[in-house]
């Protein structure tokens, strides 16, 4: 199941494992390019995807996803949290929790625990963006104040690889990893002309490219990899320390429960 998967790494990572015979699900926000991206896997592999819509800005649609799932699936082999955002100006979800930090981090941390039975392993897209960010477990939403994009982008980033980390130590039995896809030229940041501008002149990396790492964790054997571990084409690589800390891993697993009305 790949999640962000109408366009940019989780459209070419779920076209990519359709090819290969696995069966794939995509999950995205948007009804027509999710449908789009539906007919797109179909047409490279010969094999309709299922779809699920859920916009992770609200938490209750991760819920009713997570309920979706459960109904219709007795195992996910592979979940792969790829859905994220750069966020341009400062704003708040319905939920009360900034946007990048809400859509990047706790809609996935959710969805990770809703569907945690079900789980063969779990593939996360962080960044290296990760250097850039400030994370404060005491206030998800400190970016808010003097709000700066790439700060917030690179908080949420440092989650993810947070994230990954409590969670082999917390699910040992359901392996975790993370990467970074290195610069893709996605619909990132499409609201700005500028940065719409550099998407197209800059030498970025193709989606398909930035997808590799991802296919290659959800199909390496376990044995072969690193449980907990940040990989960056196709090798292991090592965060900067604020992402890789265990004290900080443990604090931001128990705020982010507490904020998505997790118990335990």
């Amino acid at each position: 199941m790949v999640t962000g998967a109408s366009s940019g790494i989780g459209l070419a990572a779920a076209e990519a494992l359709a090819c290969r015979g696995d069966q794939v699900v995509l999950v995205g926000r948007d009804p027509s390019r999710l449908q789009a991206a539906g007919d797109r896997v179909r047409e490279a592999s010969g094999e309709r995807p299922e779809l699920f819509r859920a916009d992770f800005a609200v938490l209750d649609d991760v819920r009713g996803l997570a309920e979706r799932l459960r109904a219709a699936y007795d195992r996910i082999d592979v979940l792969a949290n790829n859905a994220g955002a750069i966020v341009l100006q400062p704003l708040t979800t319905v939920d009360g929790f900034e946007l990048s930090m809400q859509a990047n981090h706790l809609a996935p941390f959710l969805l990770s625990h809703l569907l945690h039975d079900r789980i063969g392993r779990v593939v996360t897209t962080a960044s290296g963006a990760h250097r850039s960010g400030a994370l404060d477990p005491g206030d998800l939403n400190a970016a808010l104040r003097r709000y700066r994009p790439i700060r917030a982008y690179g908080t949420s980033k440092q989650a993810n690889i947070l994230f990954t980390v409590e969670a082999a130590r917390r699910w040992p039995d359901v392996p975790a990893y993370c990467f970074h896809p290195g610069v893709v030229r996605t619909r990132f940041g499409a609201d700005s002309r500028l940065v719409a501008l550099g998407m197209r002149i800059m030498p970025f990396r193709s989606p398909e490219k930035g997808a590799e790492t991802l296919v290659w964790l959800a199909q390496q054997d376990p044995s072969r990899l690193v449980n907990g571990a940040y990989y960056a084409d196709r090798r292991l690589r090592r965060p900067w320390p604020k992402a890789a800390d265990p004290q900080l891993a443990a604090r931001l697993w128990a705020a982010s429960a507490d904020a998505v009305g997790i118990a335990g």
